[in-house]
């Protein structure tokens, strides 16, 4: 019988389903828990699916790290890709420079990169940050690092699709700019996700929960996935996975 699912488990099962019908998926650097999700797709798929992540160990086909992705994506190239954010709002708008007015941040990230044109250009963007707390999703993002939304005239095939946390799966509605909380993830309450959330969001009276992996999909997430993943981002692996 296989052992109780783990958080990291459940999330990566999460993801994995958000990523069906995807060809191509890329995953940026420090992402061990949705480059697992890809590889799970991947692993699960009848048809190829092609998975890259970042500056990882013979599972990157790119020959010039992000330029290569970018090209990519203007060609319509990569169907999927993840996003975090040291603040994401009710809008899906994402901030990765800092906290406090710009430029006097009181606390300064990594920078947006190129997070801004693959949010424009990669048309299922799932935004992933497992801690779920008012720091996080606050009710307006102190830096647009990138947009959720842009007017009828911008040409953006892109945009956000979903929200994974630590707590729960939400769609996005790109015509009203607005979150909907599909499910609540085992031990958690719509109660709990609306007292560490800083905006509103649609939802159901009695919302779903996030159904756990199957004895199947545990299987691979903790044999060829987690095989996979320590090439990578070892550290992960022998913390979720010791017996990988």
């Amino acid at each position: 019988m296989a052992s109780p699912c783990l958080p990291e488990e459940l999330l990566i099962a999460t993801l994995a389903r958000l990523l069906e019908g995807c060809r191509t998926i890329a995953v940026g650097v420090s992402s061990p828990i949705p480059g697992s999700a890809a590889l799970l797709a991947k692993e699960q798929s009848r048809t190829p699916v092609h998975v890259d992540v970042l500056e990882s160990f013979g599972g990157n086909s790119f020959t010039e790290g992000s330029v290569e992705l970018f090209d990519r994506a203007a060609q319509g190239r990569v169907d999927a890709f993840f996003l975090g954010g040291g603040q994401i709002d009710g809008a899906a708008n994402i901030n990765l420079v800092g906290v406090g007015d710009y430029p006097a941040t009181k606390v300064r990230w990594p920078g947006s990169f190129g997070s801004a044109y693959l949010y424009f250009m990669v048309p299922r963007v799932i935004l992933f940050r497992e801690e779920h707390t008012r720091r996080v999703f606050v009710p307006n993002v102190d830096f647009i690092s990138a947009p959720g939304v842009s007017g009828e005239e911008i040409y953006r095939p892109g945009g956000p699709h979903a929200m994974v946390t630590g707590l729960g799966r939400f769609s996005f509605d790109k015509a009203r700019a607005r979150f909907r909380l599909e499910s609540v993830h085992p031990g958690y309450t719509l109660t709990d996700i609306a007292e560490n959330t800083g905006f509103d969001f649609d939802h159901d009276d009695v919302p779903a929960e996030t159904p756990e992996p199957d004895a199947a999909t545990l299987a691979a997430i903790r044999g060829p996935v987690a095989e996979e993943i320590a090439k990578s981002y070892p550290k992960f692996a022998e913390r979720v996975f010791p017996a990988a």
